[in-house]
């Protein structure tokens, strides 16, 4: 079996294609060898692409395990995005047109996306690890590449609402130092998107070795890091980007950093004053009355 076929979603196919219809075994041979074409089809397309009804591709959706077809278009979806490179990704369909309906696509997608998550997240899950960055008593934010910029920004927020929050690149190999470093039971949160920077796969094994918490952000159920997180938060988006698709993580990090806001009182109105005095006393931020 080469290595497409390990993913779930074409081990699936291959692994019941002896007991499908005549029809289900055309489906699913034209899945496994067009993914990226299969991945934007609807019902329609692809059951005229195969020569089958839709009523077809509807049966051979449910018998391969899953609750419609949207749903085994995300799994497909998280497939191929998992094995795009750059060249790739730039001749998508979508990716290339006017600038006006560029920006439509890229606002229409980014609204799906949060959408998508809105209906489908898990308050458990998000209450988890609300709970692990109150708790714990150091928080090491990890990112690589353009990841570093949500690992930043989320990083940054947390200082304005507790102690011990540090951020670390992934790519600096001081970041083992730091995770070595650190106290007993800290949370290391990674955040990584597409498409995964080995660095971040280092790093996730290393806090698991010094036996701190892992808690893994990420867009996508195939991401080789979730193997070794205590706790992980899927973002996945219904459409596959030439980068990222940055509002669904922000957002997630804005209601993070808002519940333990709530959590805080009355430990959250000192640290902020301290903060505020700190800015004040070395002239960080602009105040319009020292430049009156």
């Amino acid at each position: 079996m080469n290595d497409s076929q390990a993913h779930p979603v074409i081990k699936g196919i291959v692994n019941q294609l002896d007991t499908l219809t005549p029809k289900g075994k055309v489906l699913g041979s034209y899945i496994i060898q067009n993914p990226r074409k299969a991945v934007f089809m609807t019902t329609k397309e692809l059951s005229e692409a195969c020569g089958v009804s839709e009523a077809t591709v509807v049966r051979f959706v449910a018998q391969l395990g899953y609750g419609g077809y949207g749903e085994f278009l995300q799994a497909l979806r998280d497939f191929v995005d998992s094995g795009l490179s750059l060249p790739d990704r730039v001749d998508l369909p979508g990716m290339k047109g006017p600038g006006t309906d560029l920006l439509h696509r890229v606002v229409f997608e980014e609204m799906n996306n949060l959408r998508q998550f809105y209906e489908t997240i898990d308050m458990k899950v998000l209450d988890r690890i609300v709970e692990q960055l109150h708790q714990s008593a150091a928080v090491y934010v990890v990112g690589s590449r353009v990841s570093y910029t949500f690992a930043y920004y989320m990083g940054w927020s947390l200082t304005k609402v507790r102690r011990g929050v540090h951020i670390l690149k992934g790519s600096d190999s001081t970041a083992i130092d730091w995770l070595t470093n650190a106290p007993d039971d800290s949370l290391v949160t990674i955040i990584t998107t597409s498409r995964y920077p080995n660095e971040l796969i280092k790093l996730a094994k290393v806090a698991r070795r010094l036996q701190h918490n892992l808690l893994v952000i990420t867009d996508n159920a195939l991401c080789p890091v979730i193997p070794f997180a205590h706790l992980s938060l899927v973002v996945p988006s219904r459409s596959i980007p030439l980068i990222g698709y940055p509002t669904t993580i922000s957002c997630i990090i804005n209601y993070l950093v808002l519940e333990l806001v709530n959590r805080q009182h009355p430990q959250l109105n000192e640290h902020q004053e301290r903060l505020e005095q700190m800015y004040l006393e070395n002239d960080i931020l602009f105040n319009m009355y020292a430049h009156e």
